[in-house]
This record gives structure tokens, C-alpha cells and sequence, in this order.
């Protein structure tokens, strides 16, 4: 890669900028409901905090448009962290200024300072020279472990390391990279790709990406039926991009005699989208006009774990239904299933997916859990990736 890794940088009594990616779904009471991306950071923190590193974290969280809003305030992360790290860790007002500044040149080796939000100031997102300079100044030796926010040009991200002689990666970051490259480089065949969320339109680049990558790909969720549309099918009142049907039919068209491009055969229907509201299930040929169509049905879940569990190289991103609401949940807890007792090198990517994973009961066997939903994607769409690009310098 020719990127440096955290463990081969010196650390100790140095100042570490440690830009993570702790955006980290809450609860209206402010709770931490899913603390995945901290604790796959945690190797990281502990390594340079042991290494003798003066430990500076930093995250964005939500969407603060440049703003102080409490309610983005890491505060509720910075207390995960002390009780996962079994360690306080202090939280700034701030990420950059002369406060931020006074409490980093107190710090004692192996000690760490949490900063507060940087998305609290504009110039994050626009990469702001004289922002980058300002966290520059904070630090001696930078590190990237947040692969999550690496397709974003943001200052934390890129800026500031064009003013840092040592910059480095964390070992999530290396290996969020070195994972997702086994499933474009030389990927172990049957290789089986398993897409869902809502619109194609968000999917474009990957299905045209993995059409020349796997032998199977299953499509499934709310983009399925703008496909379904495509091929001739009525769907009811499910969901369907217009605009997307005619590249729909140039894909399925490419995949033809090249790869296996199944779609739902079966799905479970409802009158609408309500716990209360009728359900059913039926074949694509018999989709109501005034119903949606909201998982897949289990004639799909048994012919998609088939695909699956033949596969010896599986990603997976996005749901195949609604499975926030327990009756439509299941074809997504299905497939997390399958691909949990599948043989395969498996990869899963975007938030959805690694909720599902994780609500059945089986992250723990899958290869790999990425951090990273709009990363892992455009990696494998095969894009160059800013956040990972600025750490390669010559030399």
C-alpha cells in the first residue's frame, strides 16, 4: 500500500492526532444504541496510549451544518469510551483554540484527550487550509483509523496531513483496506454479491463494478423493484426510481450469459407500510396493485441461502426488506444467517447490514464487519478513496 502503520511510527512522548470515526447511531435520550465503530477503533487507542503516545481522539458525530448543537456533543461517546477503555478519557470544549491547545501540553504520556466535535466548525467539511493547519499544530504524529469517513476530502481526513511529517494508518483502517481489496483483487470464486437498501440509483457503481467480479449477485430490498419493473412486472405500490428503469434493463441485459442476477421470486406483502396493516405473501406474477411489497418471501430466502452457502467469497451490502418492523425482518435475519454459516470470506458493509448482523445474533462469524457504508461502496466501485490516498507520501 505504501502506507505507513501506526505500530511502525515511534510514539513515545509524542503528541498522536487520532482521527477516528465514533458517528455512532443515539436514541432520543442521547443513549449510544450500537457502539461497533468504538470498539473496533479500541486496538488503536490502547496501542498508542500504551506505546507511551499522548493520545488526541477525533470524531465527527450527525450533521451540525458547522454549528454548536449540544445535542451532537461526543460527551455520551467520551463516557462509552472511559467504560470500554476502563480509563477516563477527558472530553475538550473544543477542537481546535487555546484552550484545546493548553490541555494537550499537559498531558502525560499514554494519556488521551477526546476533542469535541469537528464538525461543530465549517471548515471540516470544506477543507479549510487554515483549519487543517490549526489541527496540524495539535500534534507531532497523525493517525488515520476512521475508514468510515476516508471517501470524504474533509480537513481531519486529508487537510491536515499535508502539514504533518509523520502520518499514519490505524489498524482498522489497514484492515477495512486489506479486507475489501480480497473482494476486488483475485476474489476466491463462487463469489457472491448480495445488495439491498432502497434506490438503485445509491447501488449504480457497485452493480457495474461487481458484474465483472462475481458469479452471482443477488439483489434484493427496495431496488429490487425498479428491476422487477423493468422486466415487465407489476409491484404494486413498492418502490420504484422511473428514471432508473431503463439502466435497470442495460444491467440485467450485461449480466445475461455472464453471471446468475436473481431477484425476489417471492415477497411478503402488506396493504401498507403498518404493523396493523394486512399481510401476505406471493409470487412476483401476483403482486396487488394497491399493496407494497416490504421483505422478500421464503421461496427467495431458500434460493438465495442456496447462492449463499455455495459461495467461497461473499459482500453484502444493504437489507433485503423493511427489517426495522419484526414482520418484515425476516428475509433480512435470513440472509445474515446464511451468510454467518456460509465457508465463504465474507464481507459486510452499511450500517443496515451490520445492524442485521448484529440483531441476529451473528457478527461474530462473519469475516469481515466493515465500518465504513459509503467507503466500503465506493471502494468497491473501485473509486480512489482521499482519506486512505493522503496517507501515502513518498519516500
Amino acid at each position: 500500500m505504501g502506507i505507513l502503520r501506526v505500530d511502525q511510527v515511534e510514539l513515545k512522548g509524542k503528541r498522536v492526532f487520532i482521527r477516528v470515526d465514533f458517528n455512532v447511531p443515539l436514541n432520543a435520550q442521547n443513549e449510544i444504541t450500537d457502539d461497533t465503530r468504538i470498539v473496533l477503533s479500541l486496538p488503536t487507542v490502547r496501542f498508542v496510549s500504551g506505546a507511551g503516545g499522548k493520545v488526541i481522539l477525533a470524531s465527527h458525530l450527525g450533521r451540525p451544518k458547522g454549528k454548536k448543537e449540544p445535542k451532537y456533543s461526543l460527551s455520551p461517546v467520551a463516557e462509552r469510551l472511559s467504560k470500554l477503555l476502563e480509563k477516563r478519557v477527558a472530553l475538550a470544549p473544543d477542537c481546535i483554540g487555546e484552550e484545546v491547545r493548553n490541555r494537550i501540553e499537559g498531558m502525560k504520556e499514554g494519556e488521551i484527550l477526546f476533542l469535541e466535535n469537528l464538525r461543530f466548525h465549517p471548515e471540516e467539511e470544506k477543507n479549510e487550509e487554515s483549519f487543517s493547519k490549526a489541527l496540524a499544530s495539535l500534534c507531532e504524529v497523525y493517525v488515520n483509523d476512521a475508514f468510515g469517513a476516508a471517501h470524504r476530502a474533509h480537513a481531519s481526513t486529508v487537510g491536515m496531513t499535508r502539514y504533518i511529517q509523520t502520518v499514519s494508518a490505524g489498524f482498522l483502517m489497514m484492515k477495512e483496506v486489506e479486507s475489501l481489496q480480497k473482494a476486488l483483487a483475485n476474489p476466491q470464486k463462487p463469489y457472491v454479491g448480495i445488495l439491498g437498501g432502497a434506490k438503485v440509483s445509491d447501488k449504480i457503481g457497485v452493480i457495474q463494478n461487481l458484474l465483472d467480479k462475481v458469479t452471482t449477485l443477488l439483489v434484493g430490498g427496495g431496488m429490487a423493484y425498479t428491476f422487477l419493473k423493468a422486466k415487465g412486472f407489476e409491484v404494486g405500490k413498492s418502490l420504484v426510481e422511473g428514471d432508473q428503469i431503463e439502466l435497470s434493463l442495460h444491467l440485467l441485459e450485461r449480466a445475461k450469459g455472464k453471471i446468475k442476477f436473481l431477484l425476489p421470486f417471492d415477497h411478503v406483502i402488506a396493504e401498507r407500510m403498518d404493523l396493523q396493516a394486512k399481510r401476505g405473501i406471493v409470487s412476483n406474477e401476483h403482486i396487488p396493485g394497491d399493496w407494497v411489497c416490504l421483505d422478500i418471501g421464503p421461496e427467495t430466502v431458500r434460493i438465495f441461502s442456496e447462492e449463499i452457502l455455495s459461495a467461497r467469497t461473499i459482500f453484502w451490502n444493504g437489507p433485503m426488506g423493511v427489517f426495522e418492523m419484526e414482520p418484515f425482518s425476516q428475509g433480512t435475519f435470513a440472509v445474515a444467517k446464511a451468510v454467518a454459516r456460509s465457508s465463504a470470506f465474507s464481507i459486510v458493509g452499511g450500517g443496515d447490514s451490520v445492524a442485521a448482523v448484529n440483531q441476529a445474533g451473528v457478527a461474530d462469524k462473519i469475516g469481515h464487519i466493515s465500518t465504513g457504508g459509503g467507503a466500503s461502496l465506493e471502494f468497491i466501485e473501485g473509486k480512489v478513496l482521499p482519506g486512505i490516498e493522503a496517507l501515502r507520501k513518498d519516500g
